[in-house]
């Protein structure tokens, strides 16, 4: 039975050039373990620490892990790529030259009659408010048209130095994980009032773990590899969690 991988948070290029090389290769190193029984691999957000596509220039880096994809890509695996908070600014140039399936929003997918509700999850739930309206504002074409009239030597190098504040303060908050009062947890018990899910499949909050949203839904946050190097992987026997 060909299995699903889920992995997010990898935050490429952050803090520096040596420390992301070293979790770039041992993320090529796992992605070629995986491939070996996958046959959906799902990168859930914050792939890149930043990210930004000029239209003749992206951001310098990571080739192993953008080679190693479209490898995988051209064998058949089919790779789905969410943006996150920190790699939003994903337009065209991924799904053209590394085959990705590339997801704004979250999806609804079914296997084997078990409802996966897959997302990054920023901006979901109760609370953020400031966030939020930031978020609004990212997306909109006004932002990005005039952030690509930036010189890229000082749009990347001004976007990555706010990318990298942005994660230091979100890696202090996420020291804590506050149960029930979590913003992504609520959010999955107002969806699963509406509608019934298996499994809620989220990144963003950096913790690995596991809560009964009901006796038969389950919220299942994927963790990082900054800190944890979590994954998790479906097959018959459902979706779990693991340490690469």
């Amino acid at each position: 039975m060909k299995k699903k991988y889920f992995i997010s948070d990898l935050h490429l290029g952050s803090p520096n050039h040596e420390a992301s090389l070293v979790r770039e290769k041992k993320f090529v190193a796992w992605l070629d373990e995986v491939s070996k029984d996958a046959d959906e691999i799902f990168l859930v957000g914050d792939v890149f620490d930043f990210w930004f596509e000029y239209k003749r220039a992206v951001p310098r880096g990571f080739v192993r892990c953008l080679g190693k994809i479209a490898t995988l890509t051209d064998q058949g695996i089919k790779v789905h790529w969410f943006t996150g908070n920190h790699d939003m600014w994903i337009f065209d140039y991924l799904p053209k030259e590394c085959g990705i399936i590339l997801h704004r929003k979250p999806i609804v997918i079914e296997y084997n009659e078990q409802k996966m509700y897959i997302g990054h999850g920023d901006g979901l739930g109760p609370g953020d408010h400031s966030y939020k309206f930031m978020k609004r504002f990212f997306d909109s074409q006004l932002c990005q048209w005039l952030f690509a009239r930036l010189h890229p030597n000082f749009g990347i190098w001004l976007a990555s130095s706010l990318s990298g504040y942005s994660r230091g303060k979100g890696l202090e908050k996420d020291k804590i994980f506050h149960g029930a009062q979590e913003w992504l947890f609520q959010y999955c018990q107002s969806i699963e009032k509406e509608t019934h899910h298996d499994y809620y499949v989220f990144g963003h909050r950096h913790y690995p773990k596991i809560m009964e949203v009901t006796a038969n839904s389950q919220y299942i946050n994927l963790g990082d590899w900054i800190q944890h190097f979590t994954y998790a992987k479906w097959d018959e026997q459902g979706l779990r969690l693991e340490k690469a």
